[in-house]
């Protein structure tokens, strides 16, 4: 591959913003500096563009079965949501067969993102059937480039849901291993028991399913996991944090010095507990879990991302299509499948709603979306940075990009956006993976297949030096 020079642009990193010009050569950062000779390098004009290391989305589920149903994106359409996004490394979920091992997980994924790929990715495996089998594989993974797994407290009654016994027991074995353990903080007997009284009440309707998931039932499993990781030693990642009553926890630990990553998404900021109640069947889409949460909890989460105790900003890009999938839950919101697109609108309502409104600046953009993501996920410094030696990831991020959401101008396979007709304000106006461009005003450019995998480890970064 040859050498570009990006010249003009306004560098923004997780540390500030400055005005430099940036030297790529075989995939890699060669330089950043004032006024670089091009020595025959091919330039790249980033006037009035804002250069940015490529955004990282640490929670996707790409081609993944749920409830009876697989999601609407494969890695081929949902990869290709991830680039016109600014996107340039995913790290999916790998889900475990519940007869099937953890390594088996990784291989079924890698032939599932094999050939299809637009941008690199990794995996976390999401643990379904924690037997003694299972929980003594975990340290194998590191071997795998895998340095996370995913434990749920929530969905009692199918093959996700995790006793605190193995929980805790996971952890101790993550600890010793060097593995991020993640959890989807909600107390699935509690849910179980209010589904369960809604549906012979004859409550079916979408918005049944925030009301059964209150906000005290994350904050209880957000507190509960905390507290077990505490006494494993073990750091935590609790991931798509949607109320201020679980955030709350989070600060807690935080104040205490304790080891613990949390993560929002754009529908917590998007969205709320109104869109549920839509007319008619409307409302499911906008079923996801955690659910949408009365919209007060909003400026919580902004704050949470401004101080530091929300350190990263992931998509939870799980999609659905409202025909023949969410529809699925008509006569009982339980059976509606779990989760939204967003791995495409990810960055811009963080920008729209976040920088252009002045609740975040533009170095708290780059380390929720790229930086924070790289050293929590264990891809740092080769990922999340501008610097030399790092991949050559860029985004040259347009501010003054208008773009309104339609069904009809998403990269995805999905039959609805829950963003339909809402306009962005800044978007990226051209992506590169590895110094090769990708995406282009509004066009994928990349070939299926190119992303490659990168192979992960987990060095657990402090809480305090996070940007």
């Amino acid at each position: 591959m040859g050498r570009l020079l990006f010249t003009g642009g306004t560098v923004v990193t997780a540390e500030g913003s400055y005005r430099a010009d940036v030297l790529v050569e075989d995939e890699k950062v060669v330089s950043v500096g004032v006024d670089l000779p091009a020595g025959g390098a091919e330039e790249v004009d980033a006037r009035g563009r804002l250069v940015m290391p490529g955004f990282i989305d640490g929670h996707t589920h790409m081609d993944m079965p749920f409830g009876g149903t697989v999601t609407a994106d494969d890695w081929a359409s949902g990869t290709a949501a991830a680039l016109a996004g600014g996107t340039t490394t995913i790290v999916d979920f790998a889900l475990q067969d519940v007869e099937g091992t953890l390594g088996g997980a990784v291989e079924e994924w890698g032939r599932k993102a094999e050939g299809k790929a637009l941008v690199d990715y990794g995996f976390h495996v999401a643990i379904t059937n924690l037997t003694e089998e299972i929980k003594a594989e975990i340290p194998s993974l590191k071997d795998r480039g895998v340095s996370s797994v995913k434990i749920f407290m929530a969905y009692k009654g199918t093959p996700l849901y995790t006793a605190d016994e193995d929980l805790f027991e996971a952890m101790q074995i993550a600890r010793e291993a060097g593995i991020l353990v993640m959890v989807h903080a909600e107390n699935g007997d509690v849910i179980a028991k209010l589904q369960q009284q809604a549906l012979e009440r004859g409550d079916f309707a979408p918005r049944f399913h925030a009301l059964t998931r209150p906000e005290e039932v994350e904050a209880e499993a957000t507190n509960r996991a905390i507290q077990l990781a505490e006494v494993a030693g073990c750091p935590l990642l609790v991931v798509h944090v949607s109320c201020a009553a679980a955030l709350e926890e989070i600060h807690r630990a935080h104040e205490l010095g304790q080891t613990v990553y949390a993560e929002t998404c754009p529908q917590y900021l998007a969205f709320s507990y109104d869109d549920l109640c839509r007319e008619g069947f409307e409302g499911a889409k906008y079923v996801c879990s955690p659910p949408l949460r009365d919209a007060w909890n909003q400026e919580p989460l902004w704050r949470g991302l401004q101080i530091g105790d929300l350190q990263i900003f992931g998509s939870d890009h799980c999609s659905f299509n409202y025909r023949g999938q969410k529809e699925l839950g008509r006569d009982d919101f339980t059976k509606i499948p779990n989760g939204l697109p967003g791995v495409e609108e990810r960055a811009m309502v963080l920008w729209t709603l976040g920088v252009r409104e002045g609740k975040i600046d533009e170095r708290t953009f780059v380390a929720v979306l790229s930086t924070n993501q790289a050293k929590i996920h264990g891809m740092y410094p080769r990922k999340g940075t501008l610097a030399p030696g790092a991949d050559a990831d860029i985004v040259l991020w347009d501010p003054d990009l208008e773009i309104t959401a339609t069904v009809e101008n998403r990269h995805g396979n999905v039959d609805y956006t829950p963003y339909q007709g809402m306009t962005f304000r800044g978007g990226p106006a051209a992506v590169y993976v590895r110094g090769r461009l990708a995406y282009r005003d509004g066009e994928i450019l990349a070939e299926h297949g190119s992303g490659r995998y990168v192979e992960r480890a987990f060095v657990p970064p402090s809480v305090g030096v996070l940007a």
